[in-house]
């Protein structure tokens, strides 16, 4: 192999390492089975949600594994596999892809990452199972808000029953 075809494949082990440190959450799926119009459309999906997918080399993946500090992955990086890295939200590419999943059943979901750490099948199933970054805003602010409202109507309370004394 010459040193030029070394230096290419060391450059994208290098793109990968970044992705996957850069990550705040990544699946790895095998894709083996769908259609390109399902691959097209899981690719939509996931991209208005802004969640990049690749289909990368096995080897590469392995390596880059290796140097962002991610062991246990070997046996996943097996037969045809394609990775879904999202930078902002955790939950949206496990979501999108368990969703797609039920409908494509092909798709297959064989690990991750999450926040740096491996994750498993069952990790990756259950972090789907979560509400998105907008529900669990709106779930905080919900709770945040109950105590304001709560004295609210206490106040609101114990003034009508002074108007009804009076």
């Amino acid at each position: 192999m010459s040193e030029v075809a070394i230096a290419k494949k060391a450059a994208i082990v290098d793109q990968v390492t970044e992705k996957f440190s850069a990550a705040a959450s990544a699946v790895i799926v095998d894709y083996r089975g769908l259609t390109v119009e399902q691959v097209t459309e899981l690719r939509k999906q996931l991209r208005d949600a802004n969640v990049e997918m690749k289909v990368i080399k096995n080897s590469i993946l392995v390596r880059a594994a290796e140097k962002a500090g991610l062991n246990g992955l070997e046996e996943v990086f097996s037969g045809p596999t394609a990775v879904a890295f999202s930078n902002e939200d955790v939950v949206a590419p496990a979501k999108i892809i368990d969703e797609f999943a039920k409908t494509a059943e092909k798709l297959e979901i064989k690990g991750g990452i999450i926040e740096g750490k491996v994750a498993s099948i069952e990790e990756i199933t259950a972090l789907a199972k979560l509400p998105n970054r907008d529900g669990l805003l709106s779930m905080l602010l919900s709770v945040l808000q109950a105590p304001v409202r709560n004295v609210a109507y206490a106040v609101k309370a114990v003034a009508e029953k002074e108007e009804e004394v009076a």
